[in-house]
């Protein structure tokens, strides 16, 4: 009776184990985006409706700039060297084109972060 007890109670830590190390770190993973001149890298990121992401961005070279009001991305300055995290839930599908918010230089205008906004699957 102890001896199927013990395994019995092994054979669950094993599990319990399995399960831990299977289960992902985070549900929904922050995205990183890094600015540069003149470009956001990546140059599209795909959201899902109704899903609250974190966007972790930052800058290589120049300070430059993220607004959104149909996504609720309030203006957020990106300064070279500095992470700065927003939190987006996107409430409607579609194609945002992001323009940076801040004038950066002579590449300023074509400078635009596409995000892509999905039901969920």
């Amino acid at each position: 009776m102890k001896g199927l007890l013990r395994r019995s109670a092994l054979l669950a830590i094993a599990v319990i184990g399995l399960l831990v190390t299977a289960a992902p770190s985070s549900a929904h993973p922050s995205i990183d985006v890094v600015a540069s001149n003149w470009k956001f890298t990546p140059a599209t990121i795909t959201l899902y409706v109704g899903e609250t992401r974190e966007l972790r961005l930052t800058s290589s070279g120049g300070v430059h700039g993220l607004e959104s009001k149909e996504l609720g991305l309030p203006l957020t300055v990106i300064s070279p060297g500095k992470w700065v995290t927003v939190s987006v839930t996107p409430k409607k599908v579609g194609t945002y084109v992001l323009h940076c918010a801040i004038l950066c230089g002579a590449g300023h205008k074509n400078m635009i972060l596409t995000v892509k906004v999905v039901d969920p699957q």
